[in-house]
């Protein structure tokens, strides 16, 4: 089977890749080694409504979220806004949709397909993957392989141009019934009681339903998050403790790399996109939206260098765009991530005292890791509290 551009991994990276690169003119194939698009559950879903709705993932597939909540084991804030910034996905019924898009472009779809090796054949300058289908072993010929295989890296590894991530967050998630959500709220939980190196959350989808989950980084922590949340749980610390009955309904578990961006996102017939690049914010772990987005570059710029045999140089452009709209985002984040990483309890009652001095528009920047310069100098410069200024000189800095 010959195939202009091969896609491995089909989640918001690799579905985007495909319907772009399909929209422009090639001939795509996409393995998925789970048995449906969105089967296993590895976010939390949260994104932001003006990013995620450029494109075309409408209100019918997320929770509006407009209130942020920040709890630490002595202190709680609240930051109100007036309209809905951000949102929590239907994780499932998102990546379906995405799907969908692919194939109404023209991409070959394979469920239950786990791509088991991949070998260069440079005097083609093409590619050759086996994979084990449900069709049965099948050897798939392309151009060019883009890597959407997720936090694994499988392709790339493979060829021995990256190795294993060694900063990286895991996630473990319960989906729940509840009796009284506030739908409008997301609740982030911070300090040693919830996450030795993290986070915990509240995540609400509707009046009835939520996500509950604990965020650890490692190597800062060896405690398993899933024992942590099973704790949280049973101890129906704050917020739970206003949510009547709780129900897990789903369990989901992930891991997402800390690192930022590898040092090299092309080589010869090969593109990295999403996890396996390094596509995510570290502040809150979340990276869907980055995902879409370079995922269809990743797949315009795959179809436009097949004229070159998907050289190195003809897939420069999608590394380029990487590094400039990407790479200081996630340096000014990480350093905020290791400030937070190491406080101590006390010291956390006090940083969420700095972030209630945020205005809502400020705060929004600042999750989302929107550091631009100019909007951080005149943060800086501007706040009337040294504690305020000192966080955003901490952005500011080399």
């Amino acid at each position: 089977m010959k195939y202009d551009i091969a896609i491995v991994g089909g989640g918001p990276a690799g579905l985007s890749a495909a319907y772009s690169a399909s929209k422009h003119g090639a001939n795509v194939i996409l393995f998925e080694k789970d048995p449906s698009f969105g089967h296993n559950v590895r976010t939390s879903g949260v994104t932001w409504i003006e990013e995620i709705e450029k494109f075309d993932i409408t209100k019918e597939y997320y929770n509006p979220i407009k209130n942020f909540s920040f709890i630490s084991p002595t202190n709680e804030i609240m930051i109100s806004g007036s309209f809905n910034s951000a949102c929590v996905l239907d994780v499932r019924r998102t990546y379906q949709y995405l799907a969908s898009r692919a194939a109404s472009e023209g991409s070959t779809l394979l469920v239950k397909s786990q791509v088991i090796d991949v070998q260069k054949n440079p005097q083609k300058h093409s590619s050759i993957l086996k994979v084990n289908s449900p069709g049965g072993p099948l050897d798939v010929e392309a151009t060019l392989v883009i890597d959407a295989s997720g936090f694994t890296s499988f392709v790339s590894r493979r060829l021995g141009y990256v190795e294993s991530w060694k900063r990286y967050g895991i996630g473990a998630e319960y989906e729940c019934y509840c009796d009284s959500v506030d739908s409008q709220t997301l609740c982030l939980m911070v300090g040693q009681i919830y996450s030795e190196a993290g986070y915990a959350w509240v995540f609400p989808l509707s009046k009835n339903r939520l996500r509950i989950g604990v965020g650890i980084g490692k190597p800062n922590s060896i405690v398993d998050p899933l024992t942590k949340l099973n704790q949280i749980m049973k101890s129906r610390l704050p917020p739970l403790d206003k949510l009547g009955k709780i129900q897990p309904l789903e369990f989901h578990y992930g891991m997402i790399p800390n690192e930022g961006l590898r040092s090299n996102n092309v080589f010869d017939g090969l593109i990295m996109v999403g996890d396996t690049v390094g596509q995510a914010n570290p502040l809150v772990l979340e990276g869907i939206r980055y995902a879409i987005e370079f995922g269809r570059l990743a797949g315009k710029v795959g179809a436009e260098s097949l004229q070159h045999n998907s050289s190195r140089d003809s897939l420069r452009p999608y590394e380029v765009a990487n590094k400039n709209l990407l790479e200081r985002k996630i340096k000014s984040a990480l350093k905020v991530q290791s400030r937070w990483l190491g406080l101590s309890d006390s010291e956390w009652d006090k940083e969420i005292e700095i972030i209630k001095e945020l205005s809502i528009d400020e705060f929004l920047d600042f999750i989302k890791s929107d550091f631009t310069y100019i909007k951080m100098a005149k943060l800086a410069l501007n706040h009337p509290k040294l504690m305020v200024k000192q966080l955003f000189n901490l952005v500011l800095s080399k």
